[in-house]
């Protein structure tokens, strides 16, 4: 029987004692929006501001860092949203980094990153592209790299409430949410299978042998 996918918007659960800590949990969904389509506009100006990158050049890097982008999303949620702790503090600390998502999956106001962790994971990645390539590379790349964040969390909130029932996007919905109610520990890109198909966690995995 096919399984039926039901958006309960109000489906939530308290996290913090704290009246303070718990209204910092909930994060609007459009917050990644507001806080980085700047960042991708000021980061685009940057870099036509530097003579020796051409139109096509810049087009190029952007494309890059959209790439980057898939792989460091597929990694992040295989490797440490999904990892497996064994003290009873870093079960916590999993449970309110991912866990509570999977528990509660259709709770509108805990599906896209809180500030207070992509904003410190913004400066890393744009500093750390900055060594690697250098400052007049750096803005072209990071632009697409936030613009793939952007395209991440967006897509993760519209698989969860939005129809999509077309095309590329209706595929992209059931691909994620088989990852919730099918096999977790398949289906870890959300705005790109091209990483489960590389490293062999697409689809849903057959039960192990007795």
């Amino acid at each position: 029987m096919a399984r039926h996918y039901v958006s309960n918007k109000n489906e939530s659960v308290r996290m913090f004692q704290s009246d303070f800590m718990e209204w910092f949990s909930h994060i609007h969904p459009a917050t990644p929006i507001v806080l980085y389509v700047p960042v991708v506009v000021w980061m685009l100006y940057l870099a036509l501001s530097q003579p020796e990158l051409s139109w096509i050049g810049i087009v190029g890097l952007f494309a890059a860092g959209v790439f980057y982008w898939t792989l460091v999303e597929y990694l992040l949620h295989r490797f440490v949203f999904h990892y497996q702790p064994k003290s009873g503090w870093g079960k916590r600390l999993h449970f309110t980094m991912h866990g509570v998502h999977h528990d509660y999956p259709n709770d509108a106001t805990r599906l896209v990153m809180a500030p207070a962790v992509s904003i410190p994971l913004a400066f890393f990645f744009y500093f750390t592209t900055q060594l690697i390539v250098g400052p007049a590379l750096t803005p072209a790349i990071f632009a697409g790299q936030v613009f793939g964040y952007i395209c991440y969390d967006t897509l993760h909130y519209a698989a969860h409430h939005l129809p999509m029932k077309w095309g590329a996007l209706a595929w992209l919905k059931k691909h994620h949410l088989r990852h919730h109610y099918g096999d977790m520990h398949t289906g870890y890109g959300v705005t790109s299978p091209l990483w489960d198909i590389v490293f062999g966690t697409h689809g849903v995995r057959p039960p192990a042998s007795p």
